[in-house]
């Protein structure tokens, strides 16, 4: 690992990780992220439009370069279904829409407690018939997301291949794949992991469910169908208690035939695609994605 993301582990650690051992309530974690949020970097010329697909709003980002316009990746933000939008994730849909050369579109879907589950997955499918709306082909759009917002991605793939209608590709990042918290590096990661602490792991999804079943396959997909996948990208890090989400995860879609490729990184924080402006892992991972949507794409 970089002596970069090694200082970067060690300023999550005894800063993020802390605050949200102690948080009390949704609102203050919301507050905590959004302060976060606000120092991740953006690349240079980027273009923010906001729009509507079908009644979910939305962020159109594309990094000041020409983009193929028939084709569109939809980015589903983290920040575990209570916290995080799509004006925070501007800027890594930026470094993604730059690296593709293509628009990158970020639906601002309902977070919990307000709107407990499925209520994100309604409007995550909501914006996907925008796109057909819209014009776009599920053979030109690539679904993607990171930590819930991939567990997001990953539910609505399901939804759509037993629809028959699925994307080109989906790309994910750390997802949260089990809300039942099956996952045994929940446990053996909880030391390690520099960002999420494990012990409020059962609170946080006692805020986000409201009466469904977190074994439900619309909100845990692990549990869910995946008939004739497309190819799927995970990457995730080792020393995450969501580690074997990912891992579970990619047997599941493996389990139906699906061509799956996991990237494992040791000892990089949840979700650290986060920072390229800072960190040389993240610059790389996105890359990797990049070049993995690319060969997808008619």
């Amino acid at each position: 690992m970089s002596l970069r993301g090694r200082a970067l582990n060690t300023l999550l650690r005894v800063t993020a990780k802390r605050r949200f051992a102690r948080i009390l309530d949704p609102v203050s974690a919301r507050a905590e992220m959004e302060r976060g949020a606000a120092r991740l970097p953006v690349p240079p010329g980027l273009l923010v439009q906001r729009q509507d697909l079908g009644r979910v709003p939305a962020l159109l980002v594309r990094a000041g370069v020409t983009c193929e316009p028939e084709q569109v990746v939809m980015y589903l933000h983290g920040g575990g279904y209570l916290a995080g939008s799509a004006w925070h994730y501007r800027g890594l849909g930026g470094y993604l829409s730059r690296a593709l050369r293509r628009e990158v579109v970020l639906p601002e879907y309902r977070l919990a407690p307000e709107h407990p589950l499925p209520a994100a997955m309604q409007d995550a499918y909501a914006a996907w018939q925008g796109l057909l709306e819209r014009g776009y082909l599920p053979k030109n759009i690539v679904l993607a997301g990171d930590s819930a917002g991939g567990g997001l991605a990953l539910g609505l793939l399901a939804r759509l291949c037993q629809e028959h209608t699925p994307p080109a590709a989906c790309v994910v990042f750390s997802p949260w794949t089990d809300l039942c918290g099956e996952g045994p590096s929940l446990a053996y990661n909880a030391a390690v992991d520099p960002v999420l602490p494990a012990h409020r792991f059962p609170e946080l999804v006692n805020y986000i469910i409201g009466d469904m079943d977190p074994c439900d396959p619309v909100v845990s997909p692990l549990y869910a169908q995946f008939p004739d996948p497309p190819p799927v990208l995970i990457q995730h890090s080792l020393s995450e208690i969501l580690c074997d989400d990912s891992l579970r995860m990619a047997d599941r879609l493996r389990s139906f035939g699906g061509d799956v490729t996991v990237q494992s990184w040791p000892d990089t924080p949840h979700v650290w695609q986060l920072f390229p402006g800072y960190l040389p892992e993240a610059r790389e991972a996105i890359r990797d994605a990049a070049a993995f949507i690319t060969k997808r794409w008619p």
